[in-house]
């Protein structure tokens, strides 16, 4: 009776006890769609903390936009805590210039970032003109820290989406906690990763540049071969000279010296020490082949004696042969081979017919396209064998609205041409991908800078002499100029690529009157760098330029589209109405008189269709006086009370400081002191100079 008695309670108590199991579940199962479903909404995600991304993420900051910086390791910078493997920086930190231009020594300073701070520059965390690499999170850290942005650390981002809505389109971006952000504008700067591997048979027995031990003695009296010749491959080769027995180096491309090529993508002096072993003959080498037909295999004979007496092989050595030469392919499951198969079998002096001990893949990196579903992937590029996403002249994906790729990840624009894949080159890009998003988003105008067309000369010499940004990002961003007449607007660092889109990207429209587009860059002519002729002085030839100078466009009108695709092979913008080349300038100064100065002003002259002299007062009092006209500069100066006094006090303080000869070094009666000797030797006339005989 007991026993039944305590299974009636027991019955009683099931339901209870069953609708309290089943609250919970439906609680527990609520509380994981909550969080699954707890969509944190931005109007900016950016995506990685390296220097693209915190250089955006300073741009948001300044404007007050609403942004998130979502980063998945546990601080800035985490690239390079890692990379270059051997750990020393090949980007220049040139802190002595002679010069306290902040903008001109950020020509020389590769390193830093833009922001409003003077002092937050990466000398403060490294002095060495090639930094360890160890600096750069410091700095990245730094830079966070000061500017106060907005960074979230340890979200790993693995599923990229895109959705479309009545307000437009946006982006779903999910971490490993399965949380969610939503933006309006996803701007990608997760840079490159990714090793770039290429398949062949016996790839599986190379080791990656990544993962490869970086002490010297494991690799002492090794052979190497080594795959690849970019820096990270030659950096390898370097940190092992000493101790490997031969570095022979493979690739399907020669050798391209940055000092050559102008790109510092190509391989730096710092890195190139082999160059000098192979050259002077000491056992290391550089071969040409495609990857795609190597092979790399393990002899099936081990231990044998080879033939001329030489030294037992050692076990597990590794060989490259090619395909060609491997019997029945189709049916091999592992990458043992026979004599036969081997190069040296077939020509007996096969330039690697020996065996190596260790073979490394040196080939860079990739963009990870794995994050992004098929809504939100931006295309492979076309060029960089694909390993990067294409993007538009303003760095916006293609086919992906709102998607911007920013840093190393957008060097499609320019791969192997300007510096837009580094960072004193991308930290330009980013600012005029900033300025795109206030035009687009936020209804705000490309800034510029208005000057009456009598300024226009000095503020171009200026910017050649200073500005940093065309000066590295030279033939891919360029200040525009528009004419309009007695004044003009000076837009700095616009992509040039990007003409055609000029008004929507700006918000400036083109008057009647034209522009002007300044920008840097060097002879397209293939020369001996080191040769006598390397340089252009004659500023009539200053067309014949090799290195980097300013290169002038006027245009009537914007050009379209389909001229930007049909303009010269190797020009960054199509045919113009007219060009002026600055001559070559061995201090990259470009303010020589005769040179630089006067040629620049005939040009502007002849696309304003106006005198741009400068005069006098009493110049300006005569013109007046004869002339229904007066030159621009009068009217803008002078009879706007305006122009400099020409009083006793001011030639005694010109006299002083020695611009001006004094009676007796005037060489010849009447000559005028307001006409310096050197430019009347140099064949100058009286109407170039700042005076003007009516």
């Amino acid at each position: 009776m007991e026993s039944n008695r305590n299974f009636m309670v027991m019955d009683s108590s099931l339901p209870c006890f069953l609708l309290f199991i089943l609250i919970g579940c439906v609680k527990c199962s609520f509380d994981h769609d909550h969080h699954r479903n707890d969509t944190r909404h931005f109007d900016y995600c950016v995506l990685g903390a390296g220097p693209a991304g915190l250089q955006m993420g300073y741009f948001l900051s300044k404007a007050k936009r609403d942004y998130i910086i979502l980063e998945r390791n546990s601080g800035p910078g985490s690239f390079f805590n890692k990379y270059p493997r051997h750990r020393k920086l090949i980007s220049i930190n040139k802190i002595h210039t002679g010069r306290q231009n902040r903008e001109f020594n950020l020509r020389h300073d590769w390193n830093s970032l833009l922001s409003n701070k003077p002092d937050l520059l990466f000398k403060r965390v490294s002095s060495e003109f090639y930094p360890p690499a160890d600096a750069f999170p410091l700095y990245l850290s730094m830079f966070v820290k000061e500017l106060g942005l907005r960074v979230r650390y340890g979200v790993d981002i693995g599923r990229i989406g895109a959705m479309q809505s009545a307000t437009g389109r946006s982006y779903i971006l999910t971490d490993q906690h399965a949380s969610d952000y939503q933006c309006s504008v996803l701007l990608v700067a997760t840079g490159l990763w990714v090793p770039q591997k290429v398949e062949f048979v016996g790839s599986e027995l190379v080791e990656g540049y990544e993962s490869i031990s970086t002490n010297p003695e494991d690799y002492k009296d090794q052979a190497v071969l080594i795959l690849g010749k970019g820096n990270s491959a030659f950096e390898t080769a370097q940190s092992i000279l000493g101790r490997a027995s031969r570095v022979h180096m493979l690739s399907s491309s020669p050798v391209r010296l940055a000092w050559q090529t102008h790109y510092v993508g190509d391989l730096r002096a710092v890195n190139n020490e082999l160059l000098d072993t192979y050259q002077l003959k000491s056992l290391d080498g550089l071969v040409e082949a495609h990857l795609e037909k190597i092979v790399i295999s393990q002899r099936k004979e081990q231990g044998r004696r080879r033939s001329g007496g030489k030294k037992k092989e050692k076990k597990g050595q590794l060989y490259l042969t090619l395909n060609k030469y491997i019997q029945n392919p189709g049916e091999k499951s592992s990458s043992d081979v026979i004599e036969e198969e081997l190069p040296g079998y077939h020509i007996d002096n096969f330039p690697i017919r020996n065996p190596y001990d260790r073979v490394i893949r040196c080939l860079g990196f990739r963009f990870n396209f794995s994050i992004f579903d098929s809504s939100a992937c931006p295309p492979n590029s076309e060029n960089a064998k694909g390993r990067l996403p294409g993007v538009t002249a303003w760095y916006e994906g293609k086919n992906t609205p709102g998607l911007f790729v920013l840093g190393t990840a957008a060097h499609s624009r320019d791969y192997r041409s300007s510096a837009g894949g580094f960072i004193h080159g991308f930290r330009y890009t980013v600012r005029a991908v900033h300025r795109v998003l206030e035009r687009r988003y936020h209804s705000h105008l490309w800034p510029s800078t208005k000057l009456l067309t009598t300024q226009l000369q000095s503020w171009i010499l200026k910017r050649v002499g200073e500005a940093s940004g065309p000066y590295q990002m030279f033939e891919v961003l360029g200040d525009v100029i528009l004419l309009r007449g007695s004044h003009c607007e000076y837009l700095e660092e616009f992509p040039i690529q990007a003409l055609p889109q000029f008004s929507s990207l700006s918000g400036h429209e083109v008057s009647n009157h034209g522009l002007v587009v300044v920008v840097m860059q060097y002879g397209k002519k293939k020369i001996d760098y080191l040769g006598r002729s390397r340089a252009e002085t004659d500023w009539t030839k200053a067309w014949k330029s090799n290195f980097l100078h300013p290169v002038l466009y006027y245009y009537d009108t914007l050009p379209t589209e389909e001229e930007m695709k049909l303009r010269p092979r190797g020009w960054p913008l199509p045919r113009p109405k007219a060009i002026h080349h600055m001559v070559e300038d061995f201090l990259t100064e470009w303010e020589s008189p005769l040179s630089h100065i006067q040629p620049l002003r005939r040009f502007l002259e002849h696309c304003v269709q106006t005198d741009l002299r400068t005069f006098y007062a009493e110049s300006c009092f005569r013109s007046s006086l004869t002339h229904r006209k007066p030159p621009l500069f009068c009217q803008q100066g002078y009879l706007k009370q305006q122009g400099v006094a020409h009083n006793t006090q001011l030639w005694q303080h010109i006299y002083d400081a020695g611009l001006m000869p004094t009676e007796q070094d005037a060489g010849t009666s009447g000559a005028d002191p307001a006409f310096p000797n050197y430019l009347a030797q140099a064949g100058a006339s009286m109407s170039s100079g700042l005076k003007l005989d009516f």
